[in-house]
């Protein structure tokens, strides 16, 4: 039997993986990793590999894997994706979610690139070491996490405090969403990429509103209506302007923007260094302050009747050092008949660009596209890192695309007919394959 090119391992993989029904709705109701996790052991042992299979919960299942590093005493690298995907309405779509269909040069399905490309990737480089005998740079272990999509209780979280063993000397992460091209213009009508290394991530604090009122008819007046008093306190929250604030990574980012457009940044004026990015412009621009999003709504049980409560949900996400002020607005604006509570929550991070590792991406990204240029910037979402920095390891994220200047790569996160480019992800195989030997 031939054996498949590492490119072409990977598409393979990830194929695989895509018709793979992991959908985590975050109520439990899903079906769960362990299909996605069993595919993955079975990759790993068909070349030798002894990878450990883990459950939270029936069906919450994660993968761990250790390799031995050509340096044994060099501290050890954690490479991680996560297994589940967020839930995608077929009506919706113009191909089947989990059909892996191949249109136009791209895979189509729900975690094309959240994160099944990634995973695909890693999962394709690790089975070349095993079948070359070659040992990567430094010592690594492997996981392929449950439950990311839901904050991660199920899945690094878990581990982290149930495993903690398998991360014994390790001191940094690699994941997701990083690592990934934007094309750029310059003063001379050319264009420049930049590929994004995710060197910090905004907190996350899931929260729910609880409205009170007094329950009555529903053709009575009734001044203490609870669905009343949500709506107006959903309606501070969405005209209340958050602050803007430039972190460390947000400034470098701008600051690298403006030398390569030729438009040097201007913090009187953000939205024009915005501009320069096009449609990457959606990954930076809530980086720039606290967000709060309504997600969900609940209230009342019959049309006539008016309910003494009635609660949403909210996404909030806040940068570094600002949850307690947060939560604190948040508070105020609701009002007094409308309690805040944290359903969930998990810390923001923020990792140094000018670190070796780093410079190891850099190295494997020029190797493969020469002339490119390498900036950080802030996740405005989260990752299993915030997991594992209880652990002392500091997490960044690299998950390697070149991608088409046209291709709207923000609205593929959780959006209808998420596709990854299988160029972008040959490339991406290859510079993983590079940084994997030299970091």
């Amino acid at each position: 039997m031939t054996t498949p090119t590492l490119e072409d391992d990977a598409a393979r993989l990830c194929r695989d993986l895509l018709r793979i029904d992991s959908t985590n709705p975050g109520d439990g109701t899903g079906p769960g990793e362990r299909a996605a996790a069993e595919y993955v052991m079975g990759q790993l042992q068909e070349v030798g590999l002894d990878p450990v299979l883990v459950e939270s919960a029936p069906g919450r299942s994660s993968v761990l894997l250790r390799l031995e590093g050509a340096d044994p005493v060099r501290p050890g690298l954690v490479v991680h994706g996560h297994l589940d995907v967020v839930p995608a309405a077929a009506a919706d779509w113009s191909v089947d979610p989990f059909g892996a269909e191949e249109r136009d040069g791209c895979l189509w399905g729900r975690g094309a690139v959240d994160m099944k490309d990634m995973d695909a990737m890693v999962l394709a480089c690790v089975r070349d070491l095993a079948r070359s005998g070659r040992r990567p740079a430094r010592p690594l272990t492997v996981v392929f996490f449950a439950d990311e999509e839901a904050g991660g209780v199920f899945g690094s979280h878990w581990v982290v405090d149930n495993h903690p063993e398998w991360f014994a000397g390790a001191t940094e992460a690699i994941s997701e969403v990083g690592g990934y091209s934007v094309t750029v213009p310059r003063a001379d009508g050319t264009a420049a990429r930049a590929y994004l290394i995710q060197t910090a991530e905004k907190g996350i604090a899931w929260l729910q509103l609880v409205a009170r009122g007094r329950a009555g008819h529903g053709s009575l007046v009734n001044t203490e209506n609870a669905v009343t008093r949500l709506a107006q306190a959903l309606a501070r929250i969405a005209e209340h302007q958050w602050p803007r604030e430039l972190i460390p990574s947000v400034r470098r980012l701008l600051v690298g923007l403006g030398e390569l457009t030729g438009q040097r940044y201007d913090e009187a004026d953000l939205d024009a260094s915005l501009a320069a990015l096009g449609r990457a412009a959606a990954f930076v621009a809530p980086t720039l302050q606290d967000t709060v999003n309504p997600t969900m709504l609940s209230a009342g049980y019959k049309h006539n009747v008016i309910p003494q409560t009635a609660t949403a949900r909210l996404d909030a996400r806040f940068l570094p050092g600002h949850e307690p002020a947060l939560l604190a607005t948040l508070r105020e604006l609701a009002g007094p008949y409308v309690d805040v509570e944290v359903m969930h929550g998990d810390i923001s991070l923020d990792a140094p660009f000018d670190a070796p590792l780093v410079a190891a991406m850099e190295r494997a990204l020029v190797a493969e596209d020469p002339g490119a240029t390498v900036l950080p910037y802030c996740l405005s979402g989260g990752t299993d890192n915030k997991a594992l920095s209880k652990l002392g390891i500091t997490g960044y994220g690299f998950a390697p695309l070149r991608l088409p200047a046209d291709l709207d790569f923000a609205a593929m996160f959780h959006g209808v007919d998420e596709r990854v480019p299988l160029d972008s992800l040959a490339f991406g195989t290859r510079v993983m394959a590079r940084f994997l030997a030299d970091c």
